[in-house]
């Protein structure tokens, strides 16, 4: 107890004793130095971390490769995930207006959203345990973000409605395609900003993907913000068509029977595809940045990385694990044959914003 507390004091005599105990214990809590979650843990939500991710990676019935870490990761060390789910450049947007008062501790998307999180200043430097194991093309050269789960560019069609896959772009102008033909909006999705990346690679130009991608608009259903929502409605036929990327939609194939991947060549040209792989990254001043590392840390374990084929549907980040079970032998499958190109990320990252402006005049979204 203070000395020489005056009489009109709140901790005179005139207050009751257990009434002087409580006041006391009540002054004290608030005298205590506050940890703040700016930068560190914060002892009340010492053992959570907040992650912010593209759609893909979670099961839709809880058996995905995230579903599988994080009940391993909580389990081994007692930390719980908090998830939250969205397109990449959603997720990116997000963590920008929450620059001042961070929110998320680990950022996940698909590039160029990864490469523009970086480019705001979202994400700080930490190398995880493995990284050195990951290709050069697949990391940060400052080492503010690493891929943790490798993947392609694709598209799915309904194997029910349709006898083959569409072979070329062109195909898809087809009236039968009207209204059932969808894909997800770039600038906004990793797989929708991918098409536009592989439109432009394959037809040579901005110019003539945009041309084309404007007379493909006449059989587009419209913009979605998700990739993941589409699969399931090429499955049901109220689509034909849609795009998406290997890991996802072979992950959704397992429940979805109608769901076939292809890649869309020019017409008298090659099929292709790029690396489109889930980089993850330590947000600048995460509230939780050590939980933060320790998963991250974790996501490039061999343990979890021995999982992306057979849970996933993807292909591990890790060189040094190479999967020999029959998921991973039905993945290298599909992109055996196709021509597999690599996107200039920092020319895409540069202009998105233009590319994606020049899209929605083209295609009047």
């Amino acid at each position: 107890m203070p000395r020489n507390v005056p009489s009109g004091s709140v901790l005179s005599g005139s207050v009751p004793p257990g009434h002087r105990r409580t006041l006391a214990v009540a002054l004290a809590l608030l005298a205590a130095p506050t940890l703040t979650a700016c930068g560190g843990d914060s002892a009340a939500d010492a053992k959570t971390v907040t992650v912010y991710s593209a759609d893909g990676l979670k099961g839709e019935n809880g058996d995905g490769w995230y579903d599988r870490i994080f009940a391993d990761f909580e389990k081994e060390t007692g930390i719980e995930v908090e998830y939250v789910e969205g397109g990449s450049g959603e997720m990116v947007q997000r963590a920008a207006r929450e620059k001042s008062n961070p929110q998320a501790d680990v950022l996940v998307t698909l590039p160029p959203f990864i490469q523009q999180a970086d480019a705001k200043g979202l994400l700080q430097k930490y190398v995880p345990a493995g990284a050195d194991q990951v290709g050069g093309a697949d990391k940060s050269p400052d080492g503010t973000w690493t891929s943790v789960v490798n993947n392609y560019f694709g598209f799915v069609y309904n194997k029910k409605e349709l006898d083959r896959a569409p072979a070329t772009w062109e195909e898809l102008l087809d009236s039968r395609y009207e209204d059932r033909l969808q894909y997800s909006t770039p600038g906004v999705a990793g797989d929708g900003t991918a098409v536009l990346i592989k439109a432009m690679h394959d037809f040579g130009g901005e110019q003539a993907a945009l041309d084309y991608l404007g007379a493909l608009q006449s059989n587009n259903v419209g913009p979605s913000a998700s990739t993941g929502k589409l699969a399931p409605k090429v499955d049901k036929g109220e689509l034909l068509v849609a795009n998406g990327d290997v890991q996802m939609n072979y992950a959704q194939s397992k429940d979805m029977p109608n769901l076939g991947i292809w890649f869309p060549a020019k017409e008298g040209g090659e099929p292709t595809t790029f690396a489109l792989p889930y980089a993850a990254g330590l947000v600048t001043d995460a509230p939780h940045s050590e939980n933060a590392r320790k998963l991250l840390d974790y996501m490039l374990s061999r343990t979890a990385q021995q999982q992306v084929s057979e849970i996933g549907g993807g292909f591990a980040a890790r060189q040094d694990v190479k999967a020999v079970d029959a998921d991973a032998i039905a993945l290298n499958a599909l992109i055996k044959d196709v021509e597999v190109f690599e996107p200039d990320w920092d020319d895409i990252e540069k202009n998105l914003t233009d590319y994606v402006d020049h899209w929605k005049s083209a295609t009047g979204n």
